[in-house]
């Protein structure tokens, strides 16, 4: 995959890895664990050297149920975490934002790389001509409603039809925006306004998705799908589902996969890249 960013272009080898860090304080997953500039950037330098292609930060949960926090708090979460990650590392790093402020700010005084955007450019009508100006890459997300609101008794009369519905009219906004195609990468949005038969649905034809040839990005780590398939309760305990349901993303077409557990995504994906070489 290559990947056109503001200064250069990067291509590498194989599925590319986006490592999670979460800086907030109710993540379904790791909430609160990484608070502290100090503990993210710790995560950081494990993430990268697990393997994480591309650190993606965050600063408010969309957790199923979340409620959205202020501009001026999220800025205080993830501006100063991305900053001390540019200073450190030499990973690619990407924020994870509805908001154009801090897209902007992310970017230009942070050093961030790509922005990834759970909205698709919906919930901040600036997001668009941001993204546009700032030349980076953009993560489209398919979501049913908010956070808040996603999981109230989602419903699809054919679920391939409708995300793809919606990628098409996010993807003609997103040009008339600005946004150039090389710069477009697209995420079905794994457990955002889905029901277990969805995610099933989504990962089974996720080739599908391909009609466009843009990068498809997975976000399928720990989640409550994985869960209920094999009854393990515990977010960290769904390890195994994960790495798993991402090989068989990336038989499927998927071009990303944004993890909590890089190192064993990395070595999953070693072995499917041998095995395929051969």
């Amino acid at each position: 995959m290559i990947l056109r960013l503001r200064d250069r272009t990067v291509e590498r080898e194989g599925p590319w890895i986006m490592g999670i860090l979460n800086t907030t304080p109710d993540s379904f997953s790791d909430g609160g664990s990484y608070m502290q500039p100090e503990a993210a950037l710790r995560q950081a330098e494990a993430l990268v050297l697990a393997g994480a292609d591309i650190v993606d930060v965050g600063g408010e949960s969309t957790r199923p149920g979340s409620a959205g926090v202020s501009l001026e708090e999220e800025m205080d979460r993830v501006l100063p975490v991305v900053e001390r990650i540019r200073e450190n590392f030499d990973a690619l790093i990407s924020v994870d934002t509805t908001k154009a402020s801090l897209a902007r700010a992310a970017v230009e005084e942070g050093g961030a790389n790509l922005v990834n955007d759970i909205s698709a450019l919906r919930f901040d009508e600036r997001m668009g001509e941001t993204v546009a100006r700032l030349g980076v890459p953009v993560v489209l997300m398919h979501m049913k409603g908010t956070p808040g609101t996603m999981q109230q008794a989602p419903e699809y009369t054919d679920v391939i039809g409708e995300v793809k519905d919606f990628f098409a009219e996010r993807i003609e906004s997103a040009l008339a925006a600005g946004i150039s195609r090389e710069k477009l990468i697209l995420d079905p949005g794994f457990g955002f306004g889905k029901r277990q038969e969805d995610n099933l649905a989504l990962l089974r034809r996720l080739a599908e998705f391909r009609v466009w040839e843009f990068p498809l990005l997975v976000g399928l780590s720990r989640k409550t799908f994985l869960g209920r398939i094999t009854g393990e309760e515990r977010p960290s305990g769904r390890e195994i589902e994960t790495v798993t349901a991402g090989v068989l993303a990336v038989l499927a077409g998927a071009d990303l996969l944004r993890v909590h557990d890089v190192r064993a995504t990395r070595k999953a994906l070693a072995v499917l890249q041998a095995v395929r070489g051969g």
